[in-house]
């Protein structure tokens, strides 16, 4: 697990995205809950007024993530998936799996735990698939224990974007 204090590896791509969902909460999205609080207030008293608390709330929520979101930009390292020796599994690199069970072919792309997002295939190298990954090869056969048992894999390829 990381400690709060490390370095927030990112891919280009990624640390793009993280700045972008900044810039939206904190020039788009606090212009909007101050509207709704401002809204909100001129309802009248605060006691009992559900869009005022709604508000506060969602603001909290939000100024949180703000705080967050620069804590990890301020630790971020890039990761240049293109200057990357494929001859072996790092960080930034998509590497393209054999399941040798099911004789399926699986792509993933090894990125930090900010940046992990199953449904676009990218997998952190703290994951159980990407611990095993690092520092693999071509022709490497893995073994990856999983709810449904131990699966294995074969490295097929490994490359930049």
């Amino acid at each position: 697990m990381s400690n709060v204090n490390d370095e927030v590896i990112l891919t280009k791509e990624g640390l793009a995205k993280l700045q972008a969902e900044l810039d939206d909460l904190k020039y788009v999205k606090r212009k909007e809950l101050a509207a709704r609080i401002k809204l909100a207030i001129s309802y009248g008293d605060l006691k009992e007024n559900s869009e005022y608390h709604s508000a506060k709330n969602d603001q909290s929520f939000m100024e949180t993530r703000i705080i967050i979101l620069e804590k990890m930009l301020n630790k971020a390292k890039v990761v240049d998936s293109d200057g990357l020796d494929h001859s072996t599994v790092k960080v930034g690199a998509v590497v393209v799996l054999n399941d040798l069970e099911y004789a399926e072919e699986l792509e993933y792309q090894i990125v930090g735990p900010a940046e992990a997002d199953v449904m676009e295939n990218k997998i952190s190298y703290e994951s159980p698939l990407g611990k095993e990954l690092v520092g693999k090869q071509v022709g490497d056969i893995i073994s990856v224990v999983a709810p449904v048992g131990v699966v294995k894999y074969e490295v097929l390829k490994i490359k930049g974007l």
